[in-house]
């Protein structure tokens, strides 16, 4: 289990993301810069130990109406080859020394554990304590054969959110701006065949709850 570090990030994860946010496509802020919260997420192990992985929510209160987005970020204690576009920035961490945060659709190490995720294969994990199940997060895969593992590290974003495609046509698709699930309505969508689905805080202090990543049977129009 990654052991969860309580130490100083200087530039901190939210300095980092209010300049790279507005520069993704999915970003639905006015010119000015966001001004972002933490409101939840977890973590995922790596099995060799040497990434960290976390799945962010942040919220940004600048404009008329809060918007959430999922931010899956992966951290190294070195560069990753031919990831310079993915890279979100870098931190000097207090215990472990500078860290390269990464746009974690584009790292492998996240890649291939999201679908032992859907398939509960791994479990997530609280994102500020060390060696402790996320309970409300949830995921179900519908299938009696294996998920895919082959999903491409060379993700597409479009004006809501990110998909990684396989070559048999199944698509991982994360929802960067997060909608809360209305209370009579399914969660997931008729192709769907496995999901992630999440809560986060809101600004009232009240928490939301949706679809942080749907696995398709083919890519979204």
């Amino acid at each position: 289990m990654a052991v969860i570090h309580h130490t100083d990030l200087k530039p901190t994860k939210l300095e980092l993301l209010t300049s790279w946010l507005p520069t993704r496509p999915w970003y639905l802020g006015g010119a000015g810069e966001p001004e972002l919260a933490k409101a939840g997420g977890f973590r995922l192990d790596d099995p060799e130990g040497e990434v960290g992985i976390e799945f962010m929510v942040v919220t940004d209160t600048s404009g008329t109406q809060p918007i959430s987005y999922l931010v899956p970020l992966t951290y190294r204690g070195a560069p990753l080859d031919g990831a310079e576009h993915a890279l979100v920035g870098t931190m000097e961490h207090g215990v472990l020394g500078r860290r390269w945060a990464y746009d974690g659709c584009h790292d492998p190490v996240l890649v291939a554990q999201l679908p032992a995720l859907i398939e509960g294969r791994v479990q997530a994990q609280d994102q500020n304590t060390s060696d402790t199940p996320d309970r409300e997060v949830t995921r179900s895969y519908l299938r009696d054969s294996p998920a895919p593992t082959n999903f491409s590290a060379t993700a597409v974003d479009d004006r809501a959110g990110t998909e990684l495609p396989a070559p048999d046509g199944t698509t991982l698709r994360l929802h960067r701006v997060l909608r809360p699930a209305p209370d009579d309505a399914p969660l997931l969508p008729p192709e769907a065949i496995g999901h992630v689905a999440g809560s986060w805080r809101l600004p009232d202090g009240t928490r939301a709850r949706g679809l942080f990543v749907v696995l398709h049977t083919g890519p979204r129009a």
